[in-house]
């Protein structure tokens, strides 16, 4: 009892300033108000309760959202599922953002227009792709839907009368298997015509799932953006989940020879896919477009290329890319290397950095290393990093022998701070040290 109110007394003592973040007059957080409960439905003239109708089973988003992308997967999965209105009122809301994914919303409104039969609106909407986004790889797609909506002029097209592309497919991958000669010029057709985009990714899939010269060649065809944006995508996945050492030298001569970020970006997460470290070491070290290079960094530390990020470090003189190769060390739980850059590293930021990520791994080698850079670095910056550093392991022992050797009052200050909201035996036994009871 008298151990617990000495602490309480030195506690009161230590922090009657108030803590270092405390703020005056900070209002008192509001209560989060509690939603009203859905309301019943009013009984009918029998004193029954209706049933709620069921609430379809499609993925929405809010008036708010402007992610483009977001809102475009939206819209594609509403079109494979068949909601032909809420499809297109999700592909004029890309257009309206007015992004790289605009040209593409344009088609696929223009094909819903079609299932809904609705051909005189799908030609309208194909004029104004072709005339607002004339160079746009959608352009051809385009052109060929038109030709299938003139050539049926007269006869609408009614959604229930559309075959089945589930029952299609699955008598493709049964063709694949029995006469793949005749299988795969069909499958070429299907990409390269004007069907739902589910059709098209699923006859994409089977492709690259066969071997044969004929199918890889028209696989890396469309990865080279011989089709739209989206299944070009497609291709490059495949080629690194499906293709060999032909497919990876495929997927770095496109990365080579794009501009396209987005298509690069594809390329660097293909190459994580299939095993590839060589390749994604050789862009890391030679691309020049940082957001591409952390990128590739990324990748190297979801494959656990340790020795490689180590390589790239010393290599590379970008402090961003190097605070990615931190955090990909961090993630590979490379705590010997973390340690040995503390004691190395002469670029404050980064050290702050590796402090930051020792900080959340415990353990009493990275406990040694944050004690001796406190003792011997004079930042006051970094000093206030490895405090914080300490706190987050709960380390109450390493606090407390910082404490008792510090003689800069503001430092020892923020140190007993930390000590005094940490419920550690060792933090109460230095409080009551300083009170001359122990």
């Amino acid at each position: 009892m008298l151990r617990t109110s000495f602490a309480t007394l030195i506690l009161l003592t230590v922090v009657a300033a108030g803590p270092l973040w405390a703020q005056p007059g900070t209002p008192a957080p509001t209560p989060p108000q509690t939603p009203a409960p859905p309301q019943t439905p009013a009984p009918g003239p029998d004193g029954r309760t209706p049933p709620r109708p069921p609430r379809p089973v499609i993925v929405r988003v809010t008036r708010a959202d402007t992610n483009e992308d977001r809102l475009y997967q939206n819209a594609t999965r509403l079109l494979d599922n068949g909601h032909w209105d809420e499809a297109i009122d999700q592909f004029s809301r890309v257009i309206a953002i007015g992004g790289s994914r605009a040209d593409g919303a344009l088609y696929w409104i223009a094909w819903a227009k079609r299932k809904q039969g609705s051909d005189a609106e799908a030609l309208e909407t194909l004029n104004r792709l072709r005339q607002t986004y004339p160079n746009s790889r959608w352009v051809t797609e385009a052109r060929a839907l038109e030709v299938e909506i003139r050539q049926a002029a007269g006869q609408p097209v009614r959604p229930e009368n559309v075959p089945d592309d589930e029952l299609k497919l699955m008598a493709l991958n049964s063709l694949v298997r029995a006469d793949e000669q005749r299988a795969i010029p069909m499958l070429v057709n299907i990409v390269k015509g004007t069907g739902s985009p589910k059709l098209k990714e699923r006859a994409l899939f089977v492709l690259a799932q066969n071997d044969t010269p004929q199918a890889r060649a028209i696989v890396t065809e469309i990865a080279k953006g011989g089709a739209n944006p989206d299944l070009q995508a497609k291709a490059v996945t495949y080629l690194g989940a499906f293709g060999g050492a032909d497919a990876k030298q495929a997927l770095l001569e496109i990365y080579k020879a794009s501009s396209n970020l987005d298509v690069k970006r594809s390329i660097l997460r293909a190459l994580m896919a299939s095993g590839d470290r060589a390749r994604l070491l050789d862009i890391a070290k030679g691309e020049q477009n940082p957001d591409l290079r952390a990128e590739a960094v990324q990748q190297l530390g979801a494959m656990g290329a340790q020795e490689e990020l180590s390589q790239l470090y010393q290599a590379d003189l970008s402090s961003e890319v190097k605070k990615r190769i931190i955090q990909s060390m961090f993630v590979g739980h490379n705590q010997d290397k973390l340690i040995q850059l503390l004691k190395t590293e002469t670029d404050p930021d980064l050290r702050r950095s590796i402090v930051r990520n020792l900080g959340v791994m415990p353990s009493q080698q990275s406990t040694d290393a944050l004690i001796a850079a406190f003792a011997s670095d004079k930042d006051q910056s970094l000093r206030r990093s490895i405090v914080d550093a300490l706190f987050a392991q709960k380390n109450g022992k390493a606090l407390v022998e910082l404490a008792r050797k510090e003689t800069d009052p503001q430092m020892r200050r923020l140190i007993v701070e930390r000590l005094s909201i940490m419920k550690s035996p060792d933090a109460t036994d230095y409080f009551m040290e300083l009170l001359g009871n122990k």
